[in-house]
């Protein structure tokens, strides 16, 4: 398959049931709280991914241990991305799913925040600060008043635990980005993340003390099925598969739809109230995003 300069049906047709699934995927981990605790859970979801994952090597005859100088970035890439899904999971605990998502999605104003500390030329323009202070006032203004508006206990620790996982899963993006992981298969760039996680997951989760045991309803264990196989193998490396082929700015445009699924499966599933803060907080940070990544216009 050569790679497009444009997103075709099939890719875009993918990249929807991804987002869609992805926003889908919050509520199940909300939902399924009650009983599996959050760090416990993500341990089984990134187990049992880790497996999915190494029978499709084993299966495709794709190599994920032959030294290829990825090692480093690759370990250090698999603490950012457990960092991340550990703040995410235990976040949805405290917080609700929509307020948790729409901070996850910060990511790239992070990656903006940052990538002009390992590369000069990506300096901001005014135009570019301008949409990181107005995401980052929108996501002040949002915590802020969580501490008045949001009556849950401790919601306060699930949009901070969000915003850290946001700003995780941005410097995973810098790590791949400026090493040799960038030229790593897409299989072996999830491996190094889900494998980090499925090791460590564990070790939070016994420190957070959450009991551990496997009698599940058969909502639970549907939820976990789901998170296993669709949302931790097969959506992410369809993810990575598709950035070897098509445009990652035109993808990353698509991303943002993955908050507005959250919002809706959020309110239909766990009847949580989407008020007009949350909506607002999440169109000041789409544009935001945007204006970061507005191109400058060629000089005459």
């Amino acid at each position: 398959m050569q790679r497009k300069d444009h997103l075709d049906l099939f890719g875009t047709l993918v990249l929807l049931a991804c987002c869609a699934f992805w926003g889908l995927q919050q509520v199940l981990v909300k939902a399924t709280i009650a009983e599996i605790a959050p760090a416990f859970q993500a341990s089984l979801r990134f187990l049992g991914a880790t497996v999915c994952l190494l029978i499709w090597c084993c299966w495709r005859g794709i190599a994920l241990f032959k030294r290829d100088g990825t090692g480093r970035g690759g370990l250090l890439a698999g603490l950012l991305f457990t960092g991340e899904l550990g703040c995410a999971f235990v976040g949805l605990q405290y917080g609700s799913a929509a307020r948790v998502t729409v901070l996850l999605y910060t990511s790239p104003i992070w990656v903006a925040l940052f990538l002009p500390l390992l590369d000069k030329t990506e300096r901001l323009r005014p135009i570019q600060w301008l949409g990181l202070l107005g995401a980052f006032a929108a996501i002040a203004y949002m915590l802020r008043s969580g501490l008045h508006t949001n009556s849950t206990p401790g919601a306060l620790w699930g949009d901070l635990l969000g915003l850290a996982a946001g700003m995780f899963w941005g410097l995973t993006t810098l790590v791949i980005r400026s090493s040799k992981l960038s030229q790593a298969s897409a299989e072996k760039l999830l491996f190094y993340q889900i494998g980090t996680c499925a090791v460590l997951l564990p070790f939070l989760s016994w420190a957070l003390q959450e009991p551990w045991h496997v009698q599940f309803s058969a909502f639970a264990w549907t939820s976990l099925a789901l998170q296993i196989t669709v949302g931790a193998f097969a959506s992410y490396l369809a993810w990575m598969w598709m950035l070897g082929y098509y445009p990652a700015t035109k993808m990353s445009a698509f991303a943002f739809t993955t908050p507005v699924f959250a919002l809706l499966f959020a309110a239909i599933g766990l009847q949580e109230t989407v008020n007009a803060e949350v909506l607002l907080t999440l169109a000041a940070v789409v544009i935001g995003i945007f204006l970061v990544n507005k191109k400058a216009r060629p000089s005459n």
